[in-house]
């Protein structure tokens, strides 16, 4: 099968196409033919050696699949060949998902929602369980309060604003004001261009002064400390970014706030409640460039890049119709 194989760490030319044996299914374990990823955050990390510990090179990386499943194990009970499904590859625990073929555990596959293309189904594995995982299982969004969404553009925060507007709350999010009606499409009640005025000013006004809820972090920097600033009493943070410098939380113990750094867990059950959302229409990932196999480097490139102006995920096309959705949605 063709991979891309990472050599070596370093920039987005570190990434080499090469034929490599295809994976076997062995007890517990699924065989996808993948049909589609698509290119994180995480992902450049991992490439320029970020985790470089938990790495052994040569890797094949990637963290979202979109595929079919073309063999299965013994003891696997839950696919059979055709299926068509969907999943985060365990992190740092094996070969990822730049590849024509992928092995998983049964446990952590989902079957993919027959409404989306593989490229908008890979699109949402790992940014999907990662909202999840942080408005739900961690700060426990209610219906009725108040949630700000930094960088709701991007490809965690296009996804954190639906689904924290299908959990009932008000959504304020910071984008550029080229994106005000995506946000805006996507159901944000409140944007806020982040060049031109500043995010705690804008809450403070919109809010009476109250301050919101939430504060959902995904553009890091000194987010964790400002956004004490907008934030209501007993008010709690969720954070998906490292913490690379010292910040002052004097604002946040003052106002009995909680903090929560989330890194995001593989499982079945999330998927499937992401699956109920999209089946109805309350989420769908926005891809907003789509490249091949071969050119994962350029869409490194591009993802890295200050200012790119992308709206949603960078998607890989691995087999040509990836584009396309289920004859049955």
């Amino acid at each position: 099968m063709k991979a891309m194989i990472l050599n070596a760490f370093g920039g987005p030319e570190s990434f080499e196409l090469s034929e490599v044996p295809k994976p076997v299914p062995q007890a517990g374990q699924v065989l996808v033919r993948v049909h589609a990823t698509s290119i994180n955050p995480l992902d450049y990390q991992v490439r320029r050696g970020d985790y470089a510990d938990l790495v052994p090179l040569p890797a094949i990386t990637g963290h979202d699949v979109s595929g079919v499943v073309e063999a299965v194990g013994p003891g696997v009970t839950s696919f059979v060949p055709g299926d068509e499904v969907w999943y985060t590859p365990q992190i740092f625990d094996g070969p990822g998902s730049y590849a024509e073929y992928h092995v998983a555990a049964e446990s952590i596959i989902g079957k993919k929602p027959p409404e989306l293309s593989h490229l908008e189904a890979a699109s949402l594995t790992l940014v999907g369980g990662t909202v999840w995982e942080a408005l739900v299982v961690r700060v426990g969004l209610r219906v009725g309060e108040s949630i700000l969404v930094h960088g709701g553009a991007g490809g965690v925060g296009h996804v954190a604003i639906q689904v924290a507007k299908a959990m009932g709350a008000r959504v304020f999010t910071t984008v550029r004001e080229a994106n005000f009606e995506f946000a805006r499409s996507l159901g944000a009640d409140v944007v806020i261009d982040y060049g031109k005025e500043d995010y705690v000013d804008a809450i403070l006004r919109e809010t009476d002064g109250h301050g919101v809820d939430v504060v959902f972090d995904t553009i890091g920097g000194n987010t964790l400390a400002r956004s004490a600033d907008a934030l209501a009493q007993l008010g709690r943070v969720v954070s998906i970014v490292d913490i690379a410098q010292p910040q002052n939380l004097i604002e946040a113990w003052g106002k009995n706030a909680s903090y929560h750094f989330v890194f995001t867990r593989q499982n079945r059950g999330k998927l499937d409640e992401l699956s109920t959302l999209i089946a109805r229409g309350q989420l769908r990932p926005h891809v907003g460039a789509v490249y091949s196999l071969a050119d994962i480097g350029a869409a490194h490139a591009l993802l890295e890049s200050p200012n790119n102006g992308l709206r949603g995920k960078i998607a890989i096309a691995v087999e040509p119709q990836a584009h396309l959705v289920s004859a049955n949605a």
